[in-house]
């Protein structure tokens, strides 16, 4: 088994967005700025957006947190990003899901400007992603692609994982994960097979892919037989059990096969993260009119 480390690959990149940034200021004088929006008290997402505002701060980007957390309305919410949308200082909004009412999450995202959408989410940049030919494309365009599958990408890149010509499975088929991961990978030339919960014969699928790719919150649920030796496994899961925190695949069934596997903790968490600093870079970019692409 060979771990792909995150972290590390994590770390890297962050210390060249570091760099950029720094380099930035002291040729214009300005930084990115980044503002968060933390609705309700879920911990699990004050958890996530404190990870947020640290990684901003070390990176030289400038952190606006807006914490919500008395019930506010859909209404109220809009408000706010509408706001944020006008402030010149702020280069990035994400809007840190789950909202307590699922109900008003896309109508909030559509609000986002796409200028400021470093979450890929707002149907604008999902369109870009969905119309972009290749690869090159999407990174010449510094298009604003959702985190988490950016982050993926980046990993199989990083740890030299061949995509084009390849099978991979996507176990899952979220607007945040499932469904941009698919349009990345098809952008690197893989054949794409996405799966879900009314897959049919969804080992024997697993089974003959070179990229398995899971992402659907069920602990432990991908185990050896579904993974051919020499795959790759991307595991996007992360499940707080009493045994502490658990991914979708059974690490411990597949630790010795001969495959490539990201750990959790410390696999894909860490990559999701720093592609948000890559894209709040990117929106900077964008809405001051440079045209090199900051991160891959």
């Amino acid at each position: 088994m060979k771990i792909i480390d995150g972290k590390k690959i994590s770390n890297d990149k962050r210390v060249e967005i570091k760099e950029r940034v720094a380099l930035l200021k002291q040729q214009t004088g300005n930084v990115p700025g980044l503002a968060t929006i933390l609705v309700g008290k879920d911990h699990a997402s004050q958890v996530y957006i404190r990870s947020k505002i640290k990684a901003c701060e070390d990176a030289g980007i400038i952190s606006y947190h807006h914490n919500l957390n008395n019930n506010p309305s859909r209404k109220e919410i809009i408000a706010l990003i509408n706001e944020l949308n006008a402030n010149p200082e702020i280069d990035g909004i994400l809007l840190q899901l789950p909202l307590p009412n699922d109900e008003d999450a896309q109508e909030c995202i559509n609000a986002i400007s796409p200028l400021k959408d470093v979450d890929g989410l707002n149907p604008f940049n999902a369109g870009l992603l969905n119309l972009s030919k290749n690869w090159d494309e999407i990174i010449k365009k510094n298009i604003l692609v959702s985190c988490t599958p950016l982050g993926v990408i980046h990993l199989l890149h990083e740890s030299n994982v061949i995509i084009e010509g390849k099978t991979a499975i996507v176990i899952g088929r979220s607007n945040l994960v499932g469904k941009p991961l698919s349009m990345l990978l098809l952008a690197n030339n893989a054949t794409v097979i996405m799966a879900h919960s009314k897959t049919k014969n969804l080992k024997k699928m697993c089974k003959s892919a070179d990229i398995v790719i899971v992402a659907i919150g069920k602990p432990k649920f991908v185990g050896k037989e579904f993974i051919k030796d020499g795959a790759t496994v991307i595991d996007i899961g992360i499940n707080r059990t009493t045994n502490g925190l658990s991914g979708d695949v059974d690490f411990d069934n597949v630790k010795n096969m001969d495959i490539a596997i990201t750990p959790v903790p410390g696999g894909v968490g860490p990559m999701t993260i720093t592609m948000l600093l890559g894209n709040t870079l990117k929106a900077f970019n964008n809405r001051n009119g440079y045209v090199r692409a900051e991160i891959k």
